[in-house]
């Protein structure tokens, strides 16, 4: 399986984290790639730089203001008197309708939902090649590619349209599926990382061309808390377009299976011809957000049902943090897709 990611990605090295009113070390550190490429390796994975393709895929996606927003907020930011080295915002407007304010606090306050999303002075860079590597898996399986894994880092299905958090700041995987489409594929995004995708859902809640489908703990008591119920069913031309499976904390392999089986009727009956796949591995039973309990030979059944849908499928990684297991869960997921 050819696999897509640029070292660039590295740069971003956020040091803060606010859970529960204190603050910790945040947990979506560099570390990572060094597992994820072990584990895509280890799959057998080709890891291939990719081209360079620009705003206009990213922007197809995302609001320029936004995006403007990222790649000035952290000069911005450094000329406030007495500022942090990473912009963090300390208020919030009330809804997405309310001013737009000049200043970089206020601008931090509407672009950045939470504290897990700090931007220091490589997160642009870092999120915007994490973007192009996405938009490089997209265009090898809409070519003669029938697969492709992407190590996104950092993630991106918190990231709306106009809004970062949870540490996403692009929605590659929106991305991805946006870059599909305009090259004339119908695509689905199956979101199976243990928090839901909520900026993914946003991005095309109102919009029959692209279907949504996430499996997820369930946010009554799980972060994003507010999005990602099972009512939640899209709006407008999307009605119907959006389908959440939330699950019980704790749930492990079987009960996780056989939601996904439930996902992939949906998908099928959406007459999906590419399948972007949102991939959390922070669903493990020893992830530190300890959301469910699904386990390493769990990946591969869950690699293994994937490929049964029988579509060219795009791998694009979300969470899955710092444990002993992190490689080995990528390792099982794209062996157990590629040996189906």
């Amino acid at each position: 399986m050819k696999a897509f990611f640029d070292t660039r990605q590295r740069k971003h090295d956020p040091q803060h984290f606010m859970a529960n009113g204190a603050i910790k070390p945040n947990p979506e550190q560099p570390e990572r790639i060094n597992r994820l490429l072990a584990g895509a390796e280890a799959a057998g994975c080709v890891i291939t730089d990719p081209d360079e393709t620009g705003l206009a895929p990213i922007a197809a996606v995302h609001t320029p203001e936004y995006l403007a927003f990222l790649q000035t907020i952290h000069a911005r930011w450094q000329r406030i008197d007495g500022a942090g080295p990473e912009v963090i915002p300390n208020i919030h407007p009330a809804r997405r309708s309310d001013g737009y304010p000049k200043s970089a606090v206020g601008q931090a306050g509407y672009h950045q939902a939470d504290t897990a999303c700090p931007i220091a002075a490589h997160t642009w860079e870092a999120a915007y090649w994490s973007a192009q590597s996405a938009i490089a898996g997209a265009d090898h399986i809409a070519g003669d590619g029938k697969s492709a894994y992407v190590l996104t880092r950092p993630p991106g299905h918190h990231a709306f349209a106009d809004l970062a958090g949870g540490f996403c700041f692009l929605n590659n995987a929106g991305i991805a599926a946006e870059r599909l489409r305009s090259l004339g594929r119908r695509p689905a995004i199956l979101d199976v990382d243990v928090h839901h995708g909520n900026g993914t859902q946003g991005m095309f809640y109102a919009r029959d061309d692209v279907l949504t489908v996430s499996i997820h703990a369930d946010p009554a008591r799980f972060y994003p808390f507010f999005w990602g119920h099972a009512q939640e069913r899209g709006e407008g031309r999307g009605l119907g377009y959006n389908l959440n499976l939330p699950l019980a904390r704790g749930t492990g392999d079987d009960d996780f299976l056989a939601t996904l089986e439930t996902a992939l009727t949906r998908i099928h009956a959406y007459g999906c011809d590419a399948l972007v796949v949102a991939l959390g591995l922070d669903a493990h039973i020893d992830d530190p957000f300890q959301g469910l309990a699904v386990t390493t030979p769990g990946f591969a059944r869950i690699g293994a049902a994937i490929a049964g849908a029988k579509l060219p499928t795009l791998f694009v990684q979300e969470g899955g943090y710092l444990s002993d297991a992190l490689s080995e869960n990528l390792t099982a997921t794209l062996t157990g897709f590629q040996d189906a």
